[in-house]
């Protein structure tokens, strides 16, 4: 299984295990990394590599957002970057505790990046023409993405697991 992390962590992927489908022909990315996750899955596939599985765990879903939500965060990124990432980490556990996790640096450009990221209908069901089967994991109480239009953007090509009462790390009580 390969494995692409969120923004600004390493190695959370033991926040999933539950969901996380352990096979040698299985690609899983969480929130930034599922942004990853897709696009080497096309670059696998375009190479005649087997790809089975694309599990995209609370995907970097922000489409629906306008272009001022996207330049407030980056502003109050490049203002403050420690002050974001506080509240981001605290916006992505909320509800529930904290939970230990691994930090790496990032960069605006990763943020920008995700912030305007397009999820493309047409290249995700190539996926699926290809024979590639795509999971969504969603929380109902995640604070950090569009969680309804990511659930109606995604069941169009996947299988979408919505877990009620969990948060973008999929937490729940």
């Amino acid at each position: 299984m390969l494995f692409f992390s969120g923004f600004s962590l390493a190695r959370e992927e033991y926040l999933f295990d539950e969901y996380l489908k352990k096979s040698d022909y299985t690609v899983s990315g969480f929130s930034y990394g599922a942004i990853k996750a897709f696009d080497n899955v096309r670059q696998q596939l375009a190479s005649l590599k087997r790809v089975d599985t694309l599990q995209l765990i609370s995907p970097a879903f922000f489409q629906t957002k306008d272009s001022k939500f996207k330049r407030m965060q980056i502003l109050a990124y490049s203002k403050n970057e420690r002050a974001y990432m506080n509240q981001f980490m605290n916006s992505c556990f909320e509800p529930y505790e904290k939970k230990i996790v691994e930090h790496r640096n990032t960069s605006k450009e990763e943020l920008d990046e995700l912030l305007n990221y397009e999820w493309d209908l047409e290249e995700l069901q190539k996926l699926v023409d290809k024979g590639v089967k795509i999971e969504v994991y969603l929380g109902e109480m995640d604070k950090i993405i569009d969680v309804e239009a990511a659930r109606e953007f995604f069941l169009q090509v996947a299988t979408v697991t919505y877990i009620k009462e969990a948060n973008h790390f999929l937490q729940t009580n």
